[in-house]
């Protein structure tokens, strides 16, 4: 196991710079994945730290070596990725013990260590077996094990459960957290998925435009995001963002409606603000945010209502089954203790 330690790092291609010298400590035996919407260089990132990508400029040290002209067989990593990348000409039991046999190691110590990869990951009974004969979470699985027999210093993920269904992802995102709890191993993943990043995740590191909006374990991003656009991608359904100023104590919205500001709100009068409000943290009341529902989506365990007030929507989430209809009217009512405010010019969170 080892550290990761990213300094200055810049990656460039021509005269477009994709990478703005990014800093980053992944501590060793960490499980940290790496977030944010497509094209903010989450995956050139990780394969900088492969080797896949030449550096512009910077510093990779992985433990105590400076990698960043070692090729990727002597960074001592394993890379998982999102399409398997399995031969199909070979069995289950060969595709794992490849790389070990291009090393010119001794057959025995594969077998052994492909055994023991294979009891983890349940491929037991399928060591004989060619890809073509297995299911895509099968597939990963075999992937994962060609991974774990190199006994590497780190594991590399990129979006490795993009192509399994919804049910299968919940699954192998289950084992694939057991089986870092029972390898400790150092582990960087990558994934536009916030759901996987919060379920999995040590640390989450939210990345946007080749820069790092914020780095924290889950739940420090949910509680206190440091901007909105952090605010905005973490959680499910997103944050309600409300353009508004702060006056006579409150927050003003641009229709008029007067919200309660949160205890110690460090916003003065005539700051221009956005009030932000989780959807949970909406409750049914008689003063707050007036409007019409739109719609109303049960999932079963709770229920969105998506509430029209003025020219916004605001979502609303209910544990509690609600018997709401569109058409009907309704005034949500912000928990002021749950409140988050950012300065509207900049993003930033304030206090």
């Amino acid at each position: 196991m080892a550290e990761v330690t990213i300094r200055e790092l810049t990656k460039s291609y021509g005269g477009m710079q994709v990478i703005h010298g990014l800093d980053l400590d992944i501590p060793d035996g960490a499980f940290v994945v790496l977030v944010g919407p497509s094209g903010c260089g989450k995956s050139t990132l990780l394969r900088m730290i492969a080797g896949l990508e030449e550096i512009s400029g910077g510093d990779i040290r992985i433990g105590e070596r400076r990698v960043n002209n070692l090729p990727p067989s002597e960074r001592d990593i394993a890379m998982v990725f999102q399409n398997y990348a399995l031969y199909p000409h070979k069995t289950v039991a060969a595709n794992m013990g490849f790389a070990l046999k291009m090393r010119g190691m001794d057959k025995a110590v594969i077998a052994e260590k492909v055994g023991r990869a294979a009891e983890i990951l349940g491929l037991t009974p399928y060591l004989d077996r060619y890809p073509r004969a297995l299911s895509g979470g099968q597939r990963q699985r075999v992937a994962m094990g060609r991974a774990i027999v190199r006994d590497p210093q780190v594991f590399l993920f990129d979006e490795p459960l993009s192509n399994l269904d919804a049910k299968l992802r919940v699954q192998m995102r289950t084992e694939i957290r057991e089986l870092h709890q029972r390898l400790k191993t150092t582990t960087v993943y990558v994934t536009h998925d916030q759901i996987e990043a919060m379920t999995m995740a040590d640390k989450i590191v939210v990345m946007q435009g080749g820069r790092i909006e914020q780095v924290g374990a889950p739940l420090e991003l949910y509680d206190r995001p440091a901007n909105t656009f952090v605010a905005g991608f973490i959680g499910s359904p997103a944050m309600n963002m409300l353009p508004g100023v702060v006056r006579d104590g409150k927050a003003v919205l641009e229709d008029g409606t007067a919200l309660p500001l949160p205890p110690g709100a460090a916003a003065g009068e005539g700051a221009e603000i956005t009030y932000g409000v989780r959807p949970e943290h909406l409750g049914v009341g008689t003063s707050g945010l007036a409007g019409t529902v739109s719609v109303v989506e049960p999932t079963g365990s709770e229920t969105h209502v998506v509430l029209r007030v003025g020219a916004r929507d605001v979502v609303g989430m209910f544990r509690d089954r609600v018997s709401f209809r569109p058409g009907d009217s309704l005034t949500f009512a912000p928990d002021a203790e749950k409140v988050h405010l950012f300065d509207r010019v900049s993003g930033a969170r304030l206090g």
